[in-house]
């Protein structure tokens, strides 16, 4: 902002400086004045004594005319330039008077009509990216400082969240999620990102009465939301109740807008954790009376909605010299991101090392941003990632392995995490 005053005063003294030059060039001539008047005196006085001597005799009537007419014309260019600086004798005053109402009335008149936070808006946007992500400290502290001025301001808060992420400020972003909500409380989609990015932020766990109220909160909303069913069944494997996690699973598949790629991946979630609880005492037994209140997802086809989106799907798996530097419940993040464009992922799936080696597929379903998808993009990379530190933001140490970049639509993709981040 201080910048954009300096350029305007910049601007104010160049107008200043067209206006007045002229004006203080022609008052340069006032000085004259004086001398000019003695000039036409002595004129008038060679006029009389050409006069005198014609009367007299001394000059002939030839001499007299020429004298005459010579004078006559210095005469005229006298009278001219006492003219011109009689009438600039006022430049300066001008000059005085324009230097005080100018900055006097076009500064209020600003003020008035035009924006003045309109440049630290447009110097936001310039440093965030295609994905509204600010990836730099001074630009995320200028926008936290507008935030304070413009609280209720939720594209900002929700950039700010994001800004956060990407900088791996989890507690920072799960404060600017609860002030979104507060402006934005009836969207689903950011009630169920809100108690991701909260899970994350407090222990990497999903397992908190916080948790449950946000994703019942956005279940509220809208019963179909997809990231919100899909949390519920990641609380239910995390806290080992695989009964429960089946039964969100299932309805996820009954959502009319999933994907029929997204669906298959649902299903294989589903026979794992029918795997897991029939390893369990009564396990058996709570599958079947679950069989008997629903067709098994395990045992029929994928859903088929009728609104069927770009996929990208293969197999993650673990080289065997890694997996000394890994711990059985360590997080992988699976996702894509835009092999030419934002570093934002496009689509993200979160698993751990002991479901390895797993398949996978990410489609539009998945998205972190609306408008921001696979389909969006000609071609795409996939990531897979042990997170060591739980974050999806690549730290050193992390496990990582990933793709060529691939056309949305391929299948069959095999990845290996097979390389430590310096």
């Amino acid at each position: 902002m201080n910048l954009f005053w300096i350029i305007c005063a910049l601007l104010l003294l160049t107008a200043l400086v067209i206006v007045a030059l002229p004006l203080w060039r022609q008052a340069k001539l006032v000085n004259e004045v004086k001398r000019d008047d003695s000039n036409l005196d002595i004129v008038r006085d060679q006029l009389a004594e050409m006069d005198a001597d014609l009367n007299n005799g001394l000059l002939t009537q030839e001499s007299y005319d020429q004298g005459k007419r010579e004078l006559q014309a210095r005469m005229l260019e006298e009278v001219k330039e006492t003219e011109v600086a009689k009438t600039s004798a006022g430049s300066k005053k001008l000059i005085v008077a324009l230097a005080i109402l100018l900055p006097l009335f076009s500064v209020p008149l600003y003020l008035h009509l035009g924006n003045v936070d309109a440049t630290s808006a447009q110097k936001l946007q310039m440093q965030a990216d295609s994905s509204g992500v600010i990836r730099s400290e001074v630009g995320v502290a200028a926008l936290e400082t507008q935030l304070k001025n413009e609280p209720e301001n939720p594209d900002g808060w929700y950039m700010l969240a994001n800004s956060y992420l990407a900088m791996d400020r989890l507690m920072d972003a799960s404060n600017a999620y609860a002030e979104l909500i507060k402006l934005v409380p009836d969207q689903a989609q950011l009630w169920a990102d809100y108690a991701d990015i909260y899970g994350l932020a407090h222990g990497k766990t999903l397992q908190s009465q916080e948790v449950a109220d946000m994703l019942a909160k956005a279940l509220e909303l809208n019963p179909e939301n997809i990231k919100a069913l899909a949390l519920m069944a990641s609380v239910g494997m995390e806290r080992g109740d695989f009964l429960s996690a089946i039964q969100s699973w299932q309805k996820v598949l009954e959502v009319p807008t999933l994907t029929s790629n997204n669906a298959n991946r649902f299903v294989e979630n589903i026979k794992q954790a029918r795997q897991l609880l029939s390893e369990r005492t009564g396990g058996k037994a709570l599958l079947e009376e679950l069989d008997q209140r629903t067709v098994s997802s395990s045992d029929s086809e994928p859903v088929q909605p009728a609104n069927v989106g770009v996929a990208v799907s293969g197999q993650v798996s673990l080289s065997a010299r890694l997996t000394e530097n890994v711990e059985p419940t360590d997080l992988v993040f699976i996702l894509a991101r835009a092999a030419q464009g934002p570093r934002m992922p496009l689509a993200v799936f979160r698993t751990q090392v002991q479901d390895l080696p797993l398949k996978f597929t990410l489609d539009d379903s998945m998205a972190m941003r609306p408008g921001l998808e696979i389909s969006s993009f000609d071609e795409v990379i996939i990531v897979a990632r042990v997170a060591k530190s739980g974050s999806p933001i690549a730290q050193s140490g992390d496990l990582e392995g990933m793709s060529m970049p691939v056309k949305p639509g391929t299948n069959g993709l095999n990845i290996v995490i097979d390389a430590v981040i310096e």
